[in-house]
């Protein structure tokens, strides 16, 4: 980044991406390994030992859950993805079956998909919701017409991302297949998540009309003025 004489940084042209404002890539990442970990213990501990698995992948996720409240992370969400990865744990326990290590991820992106397309059916696109809680905007994007269209052909991508995993994860699920899952676990986090949001980003730039001031400048209808009691 360039800088001004006084050391302020230099303006950019560059616009601001969906990725600028909801990053995603060290979550995705960070949600990948535990699924490795697993694989990893199950392989490599006592051969297809499930309690190898397991345990690999909840010491994994604890030590990521530490590293990350050590960088100043919030601590609900650490929280939560430790809490993920135990559940996982604790189904593939109760069945006695590895690839039900799986089986929350599966049920999770069949729930997102579902979540997504409604939100989009009832005009309240997820991907609006999401980026303007990001910019502090509350609901002011909703009145803007021209954002509510973008928001919610640019919802369609990820409604699409959640759709490909299931069509991927379920066939591996069902055919009892660890090591596949695990790979199609990896390959469909931070690579996908960012293909869905580079593809989002396009589709919400290009539906917006020229001159629009862009996803940080909601321009609300003008309002009638209001006549005076007794005309």
């Amino acid at each position: 980044m360039t800088r001004t004489p006084e050391g302020a940084p230099a303006p950019t042209d560059r616009p601001e991406t969906l990725a600028d404002l909801l990053g995603g890539r060290r979550g995705a990442v960070d949600a990948s390994l535990p699924p490795v970990a697993f694989a990893l213990g199950w392989l490599l501990l006592g051969g297809h030992s499930l309690w190898g698995g397991v345990g690999a992948a909840v010491v994994t996720g604890a030590a990521l859950a530490g590293w990350r409240l050590h960088r100043g992370d919030r601590p609900r969400s650490v929280l939560v993805g430790l809490l993920a990865v135990c559940v996982a744990a604790l189904v593939a326990l109760r069945t006695g079956r590895a690839e039900d290590f799986f089986l929350v991820q599966l049920l999770s992106n069949a729930a997102s998909a579902l979540a997504w397309v409604v939100s989009i059916v009832v005009r309240w696109p997820l991907l609006g919701t999401v980026v303007g809680v990001a910019l502090g905007q509350r609901t002011r994007w909703r009145r803007d017409p021209a954002l509510l269209r973008a928001y919610g052909r640019g919802s369609w991508a990820w409604a699409a991302s959640y759709v490909l995993r299931v069509a991927v994860f379920l066939p591996l699920w069902l055919g009892g297949q660890v090591v596949a899952l695990t790979v199609a676990r990896v390959v469909l986090s931070w690579p996908l998540v960012a293909a869905v949001l580079a593809v989002s980003w396009v589709v919400v730039r290009r539906s917006l009309p020229a001159g629009h001031p862009g996803l940080r400048h909601p321009v609300e209808p003008a309002r009638a003025p209001v006549e005076p009691a007794g005309k």
